[in-house]
């Protein structure tokens, strides 16, 4: 048995954040994964994907526009599994580089399952070998959130896959029912019909991108659409039948009608990862949904016990897991830190055309009494997204009338998820639209959109 400052369960970006972080503050420091570390992100999520959605940015150039770029083939082949490998490459650099980081902190990593024996004790259960017992001041849970697959859609890793499986496979499907409009499953949409695959996205609720400005959601789905994904919303699956050589789903919506695929992806959201933890049993608060109750300090109701990231359910994505961490570990050593606003979090749907927002929608902001100005700007009219080839979209910046206060931005656009950071930081050091409008952006720039939509928020458009 050793003895600990801090535990964490889980080497996500929120839990590995959290034990660096711990460790520069001079805690003694150990941190538990039952599998790898990382977590989904790096190994199964956000960055192996990032990688498969560069491939399918070029493989869309190569089939679609090959002659507006002055290239031709004879016989053009796309090679899917050269484009897996390279993710799984990408996604082992970064995961060893976690390992690195681990020694290089001095933090102690055991690999096992974790559970709460004692509110300051953690057993560790490795795959083979027996279970041993650690002890911690401070014990923070990062054990992030699994996939939900309703009965009926449960993944069988072949004919129905969740995005676990759909990111490992080296093949495609050769046509795919997507469940779910979600972020997810908008960018295995996105992949897969870059590379041929006939695609159909399937959504319960009105829109794709449900959480999005609703401009947004419709823009999106029109330049989803050009490309050639189907588009269901309001839609309901009723059933899956799994046939030898392809699947049938029954939807209902507008009509009832049953579609067919070689492949369903279920991407309709997540559940926190909270069972077999021993939460109750040292008297840990959970939400309905089995989320991890917490306080703005990432504090439980038990004095001792933290958690961050997605098993907080407060918004699962990994930058907002990673800045929870640093929070509490400050927190942890008393030294000073901030409070997060997970309204105006940046938020990233790595779609094409990407989709990049944070703090209220229009609606949302108007609802809450707010005078508006609104700010847009079109890239057809940018310099630099003329020139890349990569027009579609807009910027359209929320502000407060009154105070010049910005409440929110949504961007659909080329890679506008590079574009978040000037405005997030802007809210943050309490920055106005003049202010922006005034910051002299480097020309030609995909950042200059930022600018034009403050000057328009401010009522002197130039270029528009």
């Amino acid at each position: 048995m050793a003895n600990y400052d801090v535990i964490v369960i889980g080497a996500g970006p929120a839990g590995y954040v959290a034990a660096i972080r711990a460790s520069q503050l001079g805690q003694k420091v150990a941190i538990v994964d039952r599998e790898f570390l990382g977590g989904i992100c790096l190994n199964v999520g956000c960055v192996p994907s990032k990688s498969l959605l560069k491939n399918a940015e070029v493989a869309h150039t190569l089939r679609e526009r090959a002659d507006e770029f002055g290239f031709s083939f004879k016989d053009l082949k796309l090679d899917y599994s050269v484009a897996v490998k390279r993710s799984r490459q990408v996604s082992d650099r970064l995961v060893k580089g976690v390992g690195f980081l681990m020694k290089k902190n001095k933090i102690d990593v055991h690999m096992g399952s974790a559970r709460l024996t004692a509110k300051e004790t953690v057993e560790v259960k490795p795959a083979k070998g027996k279970a041993e017992s650690h002890k911690a001041r401070n014990i923070i849970i990062a054990t992030g959130a699994s996939a939900v697959t309703p009965p009926g859609l449960e993944s069988d890793g072949k004919q129905v896959v969740t995005f676990w499986e759909a990111i490992l496979q080296e093949t495609l499907p050769k046509s795919a029912v997507i469940v779910g409009g979600g972020a997810i499953g908008l960018e295995f949409a996105t992949v897969w019909n870059s590379y041929g695959v006939p695609v159909t996205v399937v959504e319960l609720l009105d829109r794709i991108l449900p959480r999005e400005d609703e401009e947004v959601s419709k823009e999106l789905a029109k330049q989803l659409t050009k490309k050639g994904i189907t588009i269901m919303t309001g839609t309901k699956v009723e059933g899956v039948d799994k046939l030898k050589t392809k699947v049938k789903v029954k939807v209902s919506g507008k009509q009832s009608e049953e579609l067919e695929a070689d492949q369903v992806l279920v991407a309709i959201g997540f559940r926190a990862n909270t069972k077999n933890l021993g939460l109750e049993d040292v008297g840990v608060k959970l939400g309905e949904a089995g989320e991890i109750l917490i306080d703005e300090r990432m504090s439980t109701n038990v004095s001792g016990i933290w958690a961050i990231g997605d098993v907080t359910a407060k918004l699962m994505l990994a930058h907002v897991g990673s800045a929870m961490g640093i929070v509490a570990a400050e927190n942890i050593a008393g030294v000073e830190t901030v409070t997060l606003d997970y309204t105006m979090m940046p938020r990233a749907t790595y779609s094409q055309p990407q989709v990049a927002s944070f703090g209220m929608t229009e609606a949302e902001a108007k609802a809450a009494g707010y005078e508006l100005k609104v700010g847009r700007f079109n890239f057809q009219a940018n310099g630099k997204a003329l020139g890349l080839g990569d027009y579609a979209g807009w910027v359209k910046l929320i502000t407060d009338a009154k105070y010049g206060e910005i409440l929110g931005a949504h961007m659909v656009g080329p890679e506008v998820t590079e574009l978040l950071p000037e405005l997030t930081i802007a809210q943050m050091m309490e920055l106005t639209a003049y202010e922006i409008s005034r910051n002299v952006h480097a020309h030609p720039s995909l950042s200059e959109v930022l600018m034009e939509a403050a000057h328009a928020a401010e009522g002197h458009s130039i270029h528009s």
